[in-house]
């Protein structure tokens, strides 16, 4: 017997190929978590910590903002944070910032919330973490491009450790080939009708997800891996923080050794 999903794959195969050129896109950035692994620091939540002078989520703002390929920005924020974001669009020149919406009980409910208000002519959606703030407009890009290319897309990178699989008790099951694992990361762009089907059909039927890509997955659309290195770290921990500030000062040293 033929599963909804199944028919929504079948469905969407059924449309022609999607064209190679540059698409509307909009980027959807998701800020609106409790910050519990992180915690506050100087009773500042994770997305507002000021990273070498300047709040993760505006770093994250930022980089969409640069990119050429995006035409507009929704962040979907804590209720209680959302006046916030006038003011890093005015100090920050955040120009593409469009919508600022509150999020849901889950990340899932908080994407589709953004999702929702993105402007209905977008023929791609770029959703991003606000937390991965050391994004740069080159990896936006490059995930993008490979978008427009297979209809999704996500930033990612290869494992570079051997992979054990355990056993319940802890104990080496069997070692995975570490060619074929990579560490998924955002953005994670997607046609706009995939994202839709694959999205609401998951609300419909009570499927919850870690990541987009799963949601896609989901319905048997494949997904493009673009690797975008290891510095697109997300902040989870306090000890990310020390590890994003050396990455910056890096690109900063290499970007004055250049003029």
């Amino acid at each position: 017997m033929i599963t909804k999903a199944q028919r929504i794959a079948n469905l969407l195969r059924a449309v022609s190929g999607s064209d190679k050129r540059i698409q509307p896109t909009s980027a959807v950035i998701v800020a609106a978590g409790s910050s519990s692994r992180m915690g506050e620091v100087g009773g500042v939540k994770k997305q507002h910590i000021e990273l070498c002078g300047i709040p993760v989520v505006v770093r994250s703002m930022m980089a969409f903002e640069s990119c050429e390929l995006i035409r507009e920005i929704v962040v979907v924020a804590r209720e209680d944070e959302m006046s916030l974001y006038d003011e890093y669009r005015g100090k920050y020149s955040i120009t593409k910032l469009s919508h600022v919406v509150a999020g849901g009980n889950t990340r899932q409910e908080s994407v589709l919330n953004g999702f929702e208000a993105i402007d209905p002519q977008a023929k791609f959606v770029a959703i991003h973490d606000g937390a991965r703030c050391l994004v740069t407009e080159q990896m936006i890009e490059s995930v993008c491009l490979a978008a427009y290319r297979n209809r999704a897309a996500t930033a990612a990178t290869a494992v570079r450790d051997t992979v054990k699989l355990t056993d319940r008790h802890g104990f080496i099951d069997s070692t995975v080939d570490r060619n074929l694992v990579w560490l998924a990361q955002t953005p994670q762009v997607f046609y706009t009708p995939l994202y839709r089907a694959a999205a609401y059909s998951a609300r419909e039927e009570g499927f919850e997800a870690t990541d987009d890509n799963s949601l896609v997955e989901r319905i048997q659309n494949p997904v493009k891996l673009v690797e975008c290195g290891r510095e697109n770290i997300k902040l989870t921990t306090p000890d990310d923080i020390a590890l994003a500030e050396q990455i910056l000062a890096t690109r900063e040293s290499k970007s004055e050794g250049t003029t």
